[in-house]
């Protein structure tokens, strides 16, 4: 049995829920940034795929802190991978400071916040999914990947690019503080 996720986080002022993983799969509202065909996002928000970038980000994290990815990462990793304008926009390396990249980027900062809070439920099934299909386990509020994904294919393919990515925001997350990352991004836990 999948370990449980904390409590409910709610906030007032209107940033996004990190809720624990429950609930149904919902596309994102009209009105988000999202601006793929709805077949495109419907496999973007599919549960294993999401499943799969919080494992290498998680395994990308666990690298440079062997304690393991806090779970609310994972509403901050989602979205800047699978979001092409801001996963094209993301350092070749950890080098650059998140803060100085979010200044360098302030439309896709600016666009963040609506993009996280239209993932949450994706997330949550995500999460879901790694925790029931043992890919992620869940240890004192961190996630740590249970199996590592192969390389894959030499040609850079959308997913590569997304898993990428997701290795590249796991190593970046784990050299600044949690609360750092959400307050520059916009966005609370």
């Amino acid at each position: 049995m999948a370990p449980r996720l904390p409590a409910p986080h709610a906030d007032s002022a209107g940033g996004i829920v990190t809720t624990p993983p429950t609930g149904q799969i919902h596309a994102p509202a009209a009105d988000t940034a999202w601006s793929e065909p709805s077949a495109l996002v419907a496999a973007m928000l599919n549960p294993a795929l999401i499943a799969s970038l919080l494992s290498v980000a998680a395994g990308s994290y666990e690298r440079q802190r062997v304690s393991g990815m806090p779970w609310h990462l994972s509403f901050i990793v989602a979205p800047m991978t699978l979001h092409r304008g801001t996963r094209q926009a993301l350092p070749a390396n950890t080098r650059t400071h998140l803060s100085t990249w979010v200044t360098r980027n302030p439309m896709l900062r600016a666009g963040f916040p609506r993009q996280a809070k239209a993932l949450v439920m994706p997330v949550q099934a995500g999460l879901r999914f790694a925790l029931l299909h043992d890919v992620l386990e869940l240890r004192s509020d961190c996630l740590k990947p249970r199996t590592r994904l192969r390389a894959g294919a030499p040609e850079r393919t959308e997913l590569e690019d997304i898993l990428h990515s997701a290795r590249l925001i796991g190593s970046w997350m784990a050299k600044n503080e949690t609360a750092a990352v959400f307050a520059s991004l916009g966005v609370r836990p």
